[in-house]
Parts: C-alpha cells; sequence; structure tokens
C-alpha cells in the first residue's frame, strides 16, 4: 500500500511465442525467465497483490509456486497481435467485479528481467505523490530522431525536417524511449486508454538504460544469459 492505497501488480504472460518458443518458461541462470520478475513484485511490501494473466497451464503454475495469483485470460487476447493493454482492461474488470478497490497498477512485463526495485517504487511514487493517470520508465533513446532518416523512392532525406544529423551527439535535443520496464497507472481510470499504459495526465522516470534489456528475440535472450552468468544484474538491480 501506498498511503493507505492498495496496488496491484500485473505480469502478463503469454504461452506462445515465435522469436523464442517458451519464451517466459524458458531458465535464465537456472529459473524461468518470469521468476525473476515474480521474485522482485514479491519482495516489494508496497505492492499487495501480484497476478499474472496468462492462457498457459504451466505458466501459471510455476506462478503460483511463486506465491502469486494467476487468471487465465481468454484465446483472442493471447494472440501474436493483441494489445497488453486489452489482457490489463478484462483483468481489471475481472477484479472490479469480484470487489477490488485497488487504486494503483502496475505492469511489469517478464521480458525485462533485470528491472531495478528502485524504479518500479519511484514510477509508484511518482504516480502518488503528483496526483497522475499514468508513468513509465524512460531511457535516453538507442537513437537521436534527429540521426534518422526516411527513404523517398531510393533517395534519403532526414526523418525530422530541419534536422542536422551531423552534429555532435552534445549538440543534438535529448531524446527518449520507453524503457519497458515499469509502468504504473490508475487502475480506477485504465478505460481512459484506448492504446496503451501511458494514458491521461502522464509522467515519467528516467532510467540510465543499463537494466532496460527487453528480451525480444534470441540473440537478446543470448545477452541477458551472458549478463546473468557474469553476475552484471547484481550491480545494476540494486
Amino acid at each position: 500500500m501506498i498511503d493507505h492505497q492498495r496496488v496491484v501488480a500485473v505480469i502478463p504472460a503469454r504461452g506462445g511465442s515465435k522469436t523464442v518458443p517458451g519464451k517466459n518458461l524458458r531458465e535464465l541462470a537456472g529459473k524461468p525467465l518470469i521468476a525473476w520478475t515474480l521474485e522482485l513484485a514479491a519482495s516489494i511490501p508496497e505492492i499487495d497483490r501480484v497476478i499474472v494473466s496468462t492462457d498457459s497451464g504451466e505458466i501459471a503454475e510455476v506462478a503460483r509456486a511463486q506465491g502469486a495469483e494467476t487468471y487465465l485470460r481468454p484465446a483472442s487476447l493471447a494472440t501474436d497481435t493483441a494489445l497488453v493493454l486489452d489482457a490489463v482492461l478484462d483483468l481489471s474488470l475481472r477484479l472490479g467485479e469480484e470487489g477490488e478497490n485497488a487504486p494503483y497498477g502496475l505492469l511489469l512485463e517478464p521480458t525485462s528481467p533485470f528491472r531495478r526495485r528502485g524504479d518500479v517504487l519511484a514510477c509508484l511514487a511518482r504516480l502518488h505523490r503528483d496526483e497522475l493517470d499514468s508513468v513509465a520508465t524512460f531511457k535516453p533513446a538507442d537513437l537521436n530522431p534527429h540521426r534518422a532518416w526516411r527513404i523517398q523512392e531510393g533517395a534519403p532525406e532526414c526523418f525530422v525536417e530541419g534536422s542536422v544529423p551531423w552534429l555532435p551527439r552534445q549538440q543534438l535535443p535529448e531524446a527518449y524511449q520507453l524503457s519497458g520496464e515499469v509502468y504504473a497507472f490508475r487502475l480506477d481510470r485504465l478505460a481512459m486508454s484506448s492504446h496503451g499504459l501511458l494514458f491521461g495526465r502522464t509522467g515519467a522516470v528516467i532510467v540510465d538504460g543499463q537494466a532496460s534489456l527487453d528480451i525480444d528475440d534470441e540473440r537478446d535472450f543470448r545477452l541477458a544469459e551472458l549478463i546473468s552468468r557474469e553476475g552484471y544484474h547484481a550491480s545494476i538491480s540494486a
């Protein structure tokens, strides 16, 4: 709880993945990928409920063994094209029908195993203190948009009109991108959103990007294995 306000953490975990088969249950440093997120969520006293939304019985079994609750989502919300927002909306409606009155929600995707506990708390603090509708973690952009190009009929042109991509990095405007580690939001205002979990009055928590690995393909998973094997995650997850 935060000032007697309940917090529900949602961990979305589909059973299927085309890029990394069985990704959420694949072992990373001796435990299923999803276990990294489950263990972190369980260690944060401010979180009152940890709920895994899944279409997989195997994932549900692992989640329950870690002390989390599980809600089976409809098959229509577990396809490759389904939005995470729709699964969270479905879950929030079901929780409301059951009498859950938590105003605050967290989305913690299992594909970000190295997220920092402090960043989770920072997002919750901003959401509560500044009376926002949603907050997310952002990292410095991998590619500054002033250095991006589009190709029109075979000819390159600057993606941002009037930009000078040749300028030194220090002279370019600062640019950020969503890091994917944490989304905090007003669960009771989630219906305001039509696309994603950053909606209404928004806020940002800036992270340095060192813990921002978002596992999307086999290369990402290999990198995660390297990081965990070398123990680097211990130094970035404090």
